[in-house]
């Protein structure tokens, strides 16, 4: 039984605009950006609390990488959630906490673009029981993630 999953948040979010531009597998689901990798987290984060879901936590990793001397291509990490959309899930399977709050990654890859990428709510919760892959809160999830990428992808 597939577990959707990440409950998290973002429904709320009343503008939809398409798909993901790519998809690097099954899994991770990805969409082009335009703008740089701190612009399109901005852009992110104005989307989710608009939408009325609440910003944990923004993680840049390259900053973390620069703190070691390390180098790293700017990447940042959301953490974010709705417990309206989350709390079903958990409700369903505790476990669901495992994958809950929801997490975006903003990141440029080598040949300069900038891409926005999570992880399929289908597939997330999918050896979990008490969530099915065609529950609503799945497809709130899902639903959810598209439009809030969406928005801040931009173009």
């Amino acid at each position: 039984m597939k577990a959707h999953t990440i409950a998290a948040l973002a429904t709320a979010c009343a503008v939809g605009l398409g798909t993901p531009a790519a998809a690097s597998d099954d899994d991770i689901l990805r969409r082009t950006a335009e703008g740089d990798v701190a612009s399109v987290m901005d852009a992110l984060v104005a989307a989710v609390e608009g939408a009325g879901a609440t910003v944990f936590a923004r993680v840049d990793h390259a900053a973390g990488a620069e703190s070691v001397d390390m180098a790293l291509d700017p990447a940042q990490l959301l953490i974010f959630g709705n417990p309206r959309i989350g709390t079903p899930a958990m409700q369903a399977d505790p476990l669901a906490g495992l994958f809950l709050p929801l997490r975006v990654l903003v990141y440029r890859d080598g040949a300069g673009q900038v891409w926005l990428a999570y992880e399929n709510p289908e597939d997330m919760l999918g050896d979990l029981d008490g969530v099915d892959d065609e529950d609503a809160v799945v497809e709130q999830i899902g639903g959810a993630l598209d439009r809030l990428t969406g928005m801040a992808a931009g173009g």
